[in-house]
């Protein structure tokens, strides 16, 4: 089982995901508290999906290259940010370059403020249709969450960092990722911001299968 090394009360969703990807906004936008709902952890797993479509022979997302499928998707856009309850504005630069935040969000991908700062990545590209992959626009949204700027782009900056997130690609590539948002489970693959609630539902389903490990009232 991928998650085997996850407490075993808590089962976990792993969420792999790209801020240049428009379907990840979403799933990024409410996979937390959907996750907290249902007593499940979220394992932040940021990649490159540049690597990804590469290796198919693509030179951009098929959003661009496949001209009707991209119509449909900015349509879809509007109704499924509609349903969620989220602000969207289309991004005059699709897909955005993400490189720079990506490596913060392998920085802080075990800490406390990773949604928070993902959910803010996300709102300056597809709410806002703002730059994030300058130092500036990052060092931004890590003052507003209070956190210390110069320590965590010094971190995500760093020879060592920058080769985990080589490294995380290519364990997409090893785990068949073909896309964003994924979402794995155990040992099934979820793709696509609408199958966020089955990857939900079948994490419910492995962890109702765990012994209770709650202490006993006498």
């Amino acid at each position: 089982m991928r998650d085997a090394d996850s407490p075993a009360t808590n089962p976990t969703v792993e969420f792999w995901f790209d801020f240049g990807s428009n379907y990840s906004y979403i799933s990024t936008m409410r996979i937390e508290a959907a996750a907290s709902r249902s007593g499940l952890q979220v394992r932040w797993r940021p990649f490159l999906l540049g690597p990804i479509f590469r290796s198919f022979g693509w030179e951009s997302s098929p959003f661009v290259l496949q001209q009707a499928k991209g119509e449909y998707v900015w349509q879809d856009m509007v109704r499924e940010c509609r349903k969620a309850g989220i602000a969207w504005r289309r991004p005059s630069v699709f897909p955005r370059p993400a490189v720079l935040p990506l490596r913060v969000a392998l920085v802080g991908a075990e800490q406390p403020w990773i949604g928070a700062y993902c959910r803010r990545v996300m709102s300056l590209n597809f709410a806002e249709d703002r730059d994030i992959d300058s130092v500036d626009a990052v060092a931004s949204v890590l003052h507003q969450l209070g956190l210390e700027v110069r320590d965590v782009l010094a971190a995500a900056q760093s020879d060592a960092n920058k080769r985990k997130l080589r490294e995380q690609t290519e364990a997409a590539m090893a785990l068949k990722i073909f896309g964003a948002p994924t979402f794995l489970v155990g040992d099934e693959m979820f793709w696509g911001n609408d199958r966020l609630d089955d990857a939900i539902a079948e994490a419910r389903r492995l962890g109702s299968r765990l012994p209770d490990r709650r202490p006993r009232t006498p």
